[in-house]
């Protein structure tokens, strides 16, 4: 999302810089590469985690040497770093964009960044939020602010349609010419997204389709646990955990499904790819999705996944005609409402509004 937004702002006439940050040790991160390939102008740093007051300070020098007039976070942690201990030579408005929330347990370090980030948005000159379900999110005294303003991801359908053309790794090829039909899951390996309620249901589903494979694309900490719990289902050939993949849509291309498990989000880019390249798509019914799919008019959308999710994803499959003429309306709505361009034209009138006040 970033980086289309990146692209379409460069094409409008302003000039943004991306600026990239990471731990010590880390060469090049995804959205480095990326955005290398693309040719869109980027900035790395590298800097120890927490609360690092004197390398956000830093920052703050490197951009008003660069010449920043307006700074537009898409994390928490720029949010509490700038928020707490960002200090310009000129007054610089401060945007966040808030793309999803995962409420950590009480009184972890987590939780207590959540707090954090949820006290420095009262001081943001403007706040976005990727769909209306996410104002809920927000602190009362924020959420109905004039701050506070609604802009859907955007996608540049054509960068999509390229990449889908591209070869998938070797291991995951092998995986797909051995299985049909091939379900598709992408995302951090972590609780919210709940892959290992999906894992249960794929075993049901297989009852009806004997031959079918599901690829969860990511990585993350609940990996060993979900291993596990393919190993003791006997999944381990019908189930790939294919780790970090840097071309979601080539996988999407060969795919039958793709199964959005997860119990928050804000507006998943996957879910948008998937739309561009006319994917059926099965989703729990949670944050700005079900808007997107038209409150299951462009997709399968599900509210208890533990009774639901398996008959969804077997009438998806059995009922092909149904399902291409939803992906056929979601890709119209994509092309339609949920752009780059309109993503971009949308952020330049925020812009424009916390620089005038």
């Amino acid at each position: 999302m970033l980086l289309a937004l990146v692209e379409a702002q460069q094409e409008s006439g302003l000039e943004p810089m991306i600026l990239s940050v990471g731990e010590p040790g880390i060469e090049e991160k995804a959205i480095e590469k990326e955005a290398d390939r693309l040719g869109l102008p980027l900035k790395t740093w590298r800097m120890k985690p927490g609360l690092n007051r004197n390398e956000t300070l830093r920052i703050c020098q490197w951009a008003d040497e660069w010449g920043a007039d307006l700074v537009h976070s898409h994390g928490y942690k720029f949010n509490i770093l700038l928020g707490l201990f960002g200090r310009f030579k000129k007054e610089i408005p401060f945007v966040a964009t808030l793309h999803g929330y995962v409420h950590a347990p009480l009184f972890t370090r987590m939780w207590v960044y959540e707090k954090l980030d949820r006290l420095v948005l009262r001081r943001m000159s403007a706040v976005v939020v990727v769909g209306e379900a996410m104002k809920k999110e927000l602190p009362r005294g924020l959420r109905y602010s004039e701050k506070v303003a609604v802009i859907r991801n955007g996608l540049k359908a054509e960068s999509v349609l390229q990449k889908a053309k591209k070869t998938v790794a070797a291991e995951v090829d092998a995986f797909i010419v051995s299985h049909a039909p091939v379900i598709l899951g992408v995302g951090r390996l972590s609780s919210e997204k709940q892959f290992g309620k999906l894992i249960l249901a794929f075993e049901k589903l297989r009852q009806c389709f004997p031959k079918a494979g599901l690829i969860i694309a990511g990585d993350g900490y609940l990996r060993d646990s979900l291993e596990q719990c393919i190993s003791e289902h006997t999944l381990d050939e019908h189930v790939l955990l294919a780790g970090y993949c840097s071309n979601i849509p080539s996988i999407m291309a060969r795919s039958n499904l793709l199964a959005i498990s997860s119990a928050t989000e804000g507006l998943p880019i996957t879910l948008l790819e998937a739309m561009a390249l006319r994917l059926p798509v099965v989703s729990t019914s949670v944050g700005e999705i079900p808007e997107v799919l038209e409150n299951g008019e462009n997709g399968v959308l599900i509210k208890n996944i533990e009774e639901e999710l398996v008959e969804a994803m077997e009438n998806a499959l059995a009922d092909r005609d149904a399902a291409r003429e939803r992906s056929e309306r979601a890709s119209e709505k994509l092309a339609r409402e949920l752009t780059a361009q309109a993503m971009a034209a949308q952020y330049s009138v925020v812009y424009e509004r916390a620089l005038a006040s």
